[in-house]
This record gives structure tokens, sequence and C-alpha cells, in this order.
């Protein structure tokens, strides 16, 4: 059973996550404040953190980095603050996610369920090399291969592949994609994002329904295991 941390504080929403976890097998503890949060990393192991921005005692930005100094725990930000810059320094900090308040606590579980397997994959061989079926990605390398065939992928449907596996299983409006995979100073439109999906699909052949269309929305990887 994996176990979370779960760092607010607000107990309205630490209670929230505790009920959205353990519905699905997870193992949940608490810290009302940064400071705690940071003993208790200390003490215990855990396969991953969710932690606040705005906090009495030390603020989430100072407790990951003196979290990320003994351990490599997965992060997952959560803030009312919305500025970019606030969520480029969290990456800088090296934080697996960055989660906007108000949330939705099945999409937080989701990025949750991510981070973790990503990690796990990480730990075991090192699977620089991620498996669905008979489509398989190298992180490392950026290569992809069909059913034994390595296939030749632009850099950017590279980068949109990739990062529709990340976030995998979660609906990814075509703005965000193009703000998170091409940038925020990029200046295109929803043409952009369906043309390279076509061609991004077109490559990888019989798994091509792995990328499915968010009527209304944009689109998202869905494997399920």
């Amino acid at each position: 059973m994996y176990k979370l941390l779960v760092v607010d504080d607000e107990p309205n929403i630490r209670d929230v996550i505790r009920e959205y976890a353990e519905f699905d097998g997870y193992a949940v503890e608490e810290a009302d404040d940064g400071m705690a949060a940071v003993e208790m990393c200390k003490q215990n192991d855990y396969d991953l953190v969710i932690l606040d921005i705005m906090m009495p005692k030390l603020d989430g930005f100072s407790a990951c980095k003196e979290i990320k100094k003994n351990s490599s725990v997965p992060v997952i930000m959560l803030s009312a603050r919305t500025e970019e810059y606030d969520k480029l320094f969290g990456f800088e900090l090296g934080i697996d996610d960055y989660i906007v308040k108000p949330f939705s606590p099945k999409e937080l579980m989701a990025r949750v369920n991510v981070a973790i397997e990503r990690r796990q994959a990480i730990n075991k061989g090192n699977a620089s090399t991620i498996r669905y079926g008979g489509l398989e990605v190298n992180m490392i390398g950026r290569t992809v291969t069909v059913d034994g065939k390595r296939i030749d992928l632009t850099p950017k449907e590279y980068d949109l592949l990739f990062y529709l596996i990340s976030n995998k299983n979660i609906a990814l409006s075509r703005d965000r994609l193009l703000a998170d995979v091409w940038g925020y100073d990029f200046f295109g439109d929803d043409r952009t994002i369906d043309t390279h999906i076509k061609n991004l699909r077109n490559n990888l052949g019989n798994y091509r329904n792995y990328i499915v269309t968010m009527r209304g929305v944009g689109y998202k990887f869905e494997f399920e295991e």
C-alpha cells in the first residue's frame, strides 16, 4: 500500500483528500504546517507528498526545499496562486506537478497515480522505457517503437506524446497543451494541436486509439492496465 503525506493548514481540504485517497487504496498521514511536514519526512518514508504553499511556520516552497535535501519523494504542490512564476519556481525546486485551487479531487488522484507510477518505473530497472502494449517510449533516448519498429517523430510530436503519457488518463484542454508543450509565448490556435495529434496518431498505427478525443475539451492518453 502506497503512503501519502497530505500537508495543508485547512482541515477540510485534508479531509477531502484523505477520503478520495483512501478510497483509491492509499494510506494517508497529515500535517498542518510546513515545519511538521519536514520533520515527518525525515522520520518516515512516503511515496508522495501533497503540499500546500500558503501555510504557517514554513511555507510550501521552503518545506519542499528542505524535504528535497534528504529525499527524492515526488511532490505535488497545491495553491490558490495562479501566477506563472509560482509554478516555475515550484518546478525548479523539483516538484512533480502543480495544481491550482479549487481543484477536482478526482483529477488530483489521477495526478497522484501518474506521479507514483512514473517514480516506480524509474526505481525499477530504471525503466527509462515505458510500455503500453506494443508501444514503447524511451524517455531518455527520446525514441518511440511500435511493435518492435522504431518510428520517426518530430521533436514537437515527441514532446506532445510524452506530455500526454505523463498525464495518462487525464483530460487535457487544448489551451493547456498549447501552454505546457508549446510554451506560454507561443501564438497558435487549436488547429496547431489538432494537426499534431492527427500526425501523431498516424505514426502510432495500431495504437492510435490510445489518444482519445475529449469532445469539447481536448485530448487524453488513455490506457487501462
